[in-house]
């Protein structure tokens, strides 16, 4: 099966992090699933750093790409169709990170490995 990771998922899996549920754990470790992270995840990834509200154990220009082809991890670029569904997102998420996150799996159906509840209100498949 194919998923999209929250950015938090994919973070917290890459630094063993105990916040990732057993259930995300084993999802994204199964080598049978196919892994999607938004370009949009490493846009806010970047940012958070910049803002000094995160630091990793590598530099980003290391750690990133190492991990995502360490874990056979796509990148999922922001298309005309995921800005397009933004249009009509209700207002229940007002992040525009995970706005976007919402507007790729409901284009491209996929389910969603997050913490994050609000994103039930979109009607989108969630694991944690």
């Amino acid at each position: 099966m194919r998923y999209l990771l929250d950015t938090h998922a994919f973070l917290w899996f890459v630094a063993g992090d105990d916040r990732l549920s057993e259930t995300a754990r084993m999802l994204i470790a199964d080598r049978q699933n196919s892994l999607a992270l938004s370009i949009a995840s490493l846009w806010e990834i970047a940012i958070k750093i910049s803002l000094g509200k995160l630091t990793l154990k590598q530099p980003y220009e290391i750690l990133i790409p190492g991990q995502l082809a360490l874990h056979g991890i796509e990148v999922l670029e922001i298309t005309v169709a995921h800005t397009a569904a933004l249009i009509g997102l209700p207002f229940h998420h007002r992040d525009p990170f995970d706005r976007m996150l919402i507007a790729q799996s409901q284009t491209e159906q996929l389910p969603l490995i997050s913490t994050d509840k609000i994103f039930d209100a979109y009607g989108v498949t969630r694991y944690w």
